[in-house]
């Protein structure tokens, strides 16, 4: 695993201007918190940051769009943990970077339609590993690092009937690779947008899956799910929990076989990402993106989806969460700011 000074020698030739909060600073202006925990600035400055990436001991890997979806200026950084103003670009040009993954010595790059990977040691030296990728028309999702090695990404679904054959594909799916050389694997099929993922401490894969457009004359909710290696969730004639879509010739007998929802959040609410909470490991944390907050649910099964408690609200768009020790880590797209979340 990279260790911390690995970016000693960047960090003296091409350390950014520096900008940022005090990392000290306790509370956020306009943010609301739930009782027992706390929401600090670590470091400001950021332009559209996506997601994040914390190696163990060391230092933090940020992605950010640095402009719009398209205009391909988009980067990755190396943040210096014990000093979050020292930040190095690792990766430029990029279009709109939605995931980032460190997974041992390579580091994982999630753009519009296109995988790359590169040596830790040489950032810039990249090979496209996946490319033309099935999309939404917007962005791809994010990664996700799994045991022993490898990553988990998403292609997301579209049924825009204006958009070439090879792009709207209906159903999203979840994939495993397990190496730059390897296959793709299928891990579930039947999502709109399987966005954020993460594997909690019994190798459990969850995932969130964001929806949009009308369907049957409503928008659908929603949803934080486990996925199970050959699922089909039923997207675009199933959707929230097993509802079926009548338009598109679904019924009870065919959305009554897909995998429940685990919670259901509002239509529009777009959870970009799902985390373990380090305080409890029973407790799954997603940020909402267009609600502006970070909410909780049990991981324990219920007999009807959980209806998810706000943990923290006021955020300027909350894109990605990851644990990194006792604290949570959070990107704020609009805000510019990586924020942290701990018990107080």
């Amino acid at each position: 695993m990279t260790r911390p000074r690995r970016w000693a020698p960047l960090l003296g030739a091409l350390v950014l201007a520096g900008c940022g909060a005090d990392p000290s600073d306790a509370g956020v202006v306009g943010v609301t918190v739930a009782d027992g925990l706390s929401v600090s600035v670590v470091a400001d400055g950021f332009d559209g940051p996506t997601q994040i990436a914390a190696i163990p001991g060391g230092d933090l890997i940020v992605a950010e769009l640095n402009g719009t979806e398209r205009e391909g200026n988009g980067r990755v950084l190396a943040v210096a943990r014990d000093d979050p103003t020292a930040r190095i670009v690792l990766v430029e040009g990029l279009v709109a970077p939605t995931g980032v993954a460190v997974d041992g010595d390579l580091l994982w790059v999630m753009e519009q339609r296109r995988l790359t990977v590169s040596p830790l040691t040489d950032p810039a030296d990249r090979t496209v590993v996946l490319d033309e990728l099935p999309f939404n028309g917007r962005s791809e999702g994010s990664l996700t690092t799994v045991e022993p090695a490898g990553i988990v990404y998403d292609t997301s679904g579209s049924r825009d009937p204006s958009r070439p054959a090879e792009l709207r594909r209906g159903s999203g799916s979840l994939w495993m690779l397990r190496s730059p050389d390897a296959d793709p694997v299928p891990l579930a099929t039947g999502f709109k947008h399987a966005y954020g993922h993460v594997v909690d401490s019994d190798g459990e894969l969850w995932s969130t899956e964001m929806s949009d457009g009308r369907l049957d004359g409503r928008v659908p909710p929603d949803e934080l799910v486990r996925v199970r290696t050959g699922d089909d969730f039923g997207y675009p004639r199933c959707v929230g929990d097993r509802v079926p879509v009548t338009e598109l010739g679904a019924d009870d007998a065919l959305c009554g076989s897909t995998p429940r929802s685990h919670a259901l959040f509002e239509p529009g609410a777009t959870p970009t990402s799902v985390a373990v909470a380090p305080w409890d490991p029973d407790l799954l944390v997603v940020a909402l993106w267009n609600r502006g907050e970070v909410a909780a649910v049990p991981r324990w099964a219920a007999d009807t989806p959980h209806v998810p408690d706000v943990l923290v609200a006021g955020l300027d768009n909350p894109q990605h969460l990851v644990a990194d020790g006792d604290r949570l880590l959070l990107t704020e797209f609009s805000g510019g700011r990586l924020l942290e979340i701990r018990p107080s």
